[in-house]
């Protein structure tokens, strides 16, 4: 069997575990997507006609249409938090120690964790996303390729905040560290533009929302779905999305690959 062959085989494999351990124990994926089900509710039933005042429309409906893409960012950020958990987990668990010991290809251990994750990620959109059409968003002006671009740019942001969490998982000394270290990853799209637009914020904090990952991809999905002004957020979104999977990518193999202690 070739290199490659094995590689695809031990990684299926792998991916197969960790899909199997996400059904087994599904309490930490469903408490992490009650979090924007929650903020979605609270802030169209409560704050809903206030907030769609403060951005210019009319009711209610136009403040879902702006909040569901942040929203579905925020999904992301709080789904991956499941794979530092788990990585974090194999690691003080024993389970990797065992696997450097077999012969199976080494990096299928981590492609099984990131594939499992996107895939976890995607399911936990559109649930969330069915959620928010079942109150109210709808997308009328955009095309079947706009749809595709926006499926594409949540798996593409999906892939690189789980190469991001599996090295905070790696390199943290248990379960709780890689949970807390990962919080940044939820957290973020509250100073994005998620809920207002970033030009009405302070000026000293608005540098903050408009310099992260978040806001340039939220940007870029309104304006798929919603016919917004996408402007250069779109090639900002994508340098981010390339820059931290290549980041986490370096530093999860790096942390993988060390000796022991």
């Amino acid at each position: 069997m070739s290199a490659l062959n094995l590689a695809v085989r031990d990684s299926r494999t792998m991916l197969r575990r960790n899909l199997l351990h996400a059904r087994r124990y599904p309490s930490m994926t469903l408490n992490l997507l009650l979090t924007p089900i929650m903020l979605l509710l609270l802030f169209v039933y409560i704050f809903g006609d206030v907030m769609s005042a403060g951005i210019g429309g009319s009711d209610r409906s136009d403040y879902i249409a702006y909040i569901v893409p942040g929203i579905l960012m925020m999904t992301i950020g709080g789904t991956v938090i499941g794979a530092a958990v788990s990585v974090a987990t194999d690691m003080t668990e024993g389970i990797i120690a065992r696997f450097r010991t077999m012969a199976i290809h080494r990096g299928s251990v981590l492609i099984g964790h990131v594939a499992g994750c996107v895939l976890q990620c995607v399911a936990s959109v559109v649930l969330v996303g069915a959620v928010a059409v079942a109150i109210g968003f709808r997308s009328h002006d955009a095309t079947v390729l706009e749809w595709l671009a926006a499926f594409g740019l949540l798996v593409l942001f999906s892939l690189a905040l789980t190469w991001i969490a599996v090295g905070m998982g790696l390199a943290s000394p248990n379960p709780e560290a890689a949970a807390n270290s990962a919080q940044p990853l939820i957290l973020l799209p509250l100073i994005s533009s998620a809920f207002i637009p970033a030009d009405t914020m302070p000026g000293w904090f608005r540098p903050i929302a408009e310099y992260q990952p978040f806001t340039p991809a939220i940007e870029t999905l309104r304006g798929l779905l919603l016919g917004t002004e996408i402007g250069h957020n779109w090639w900002i979104a994508l340098i981010w999305c390339v820059a931290l999977a290549a980041l986490g990518y370096r530093w999860a193999t790096a942390s993988f690959n060390r000796d022991p202690k």
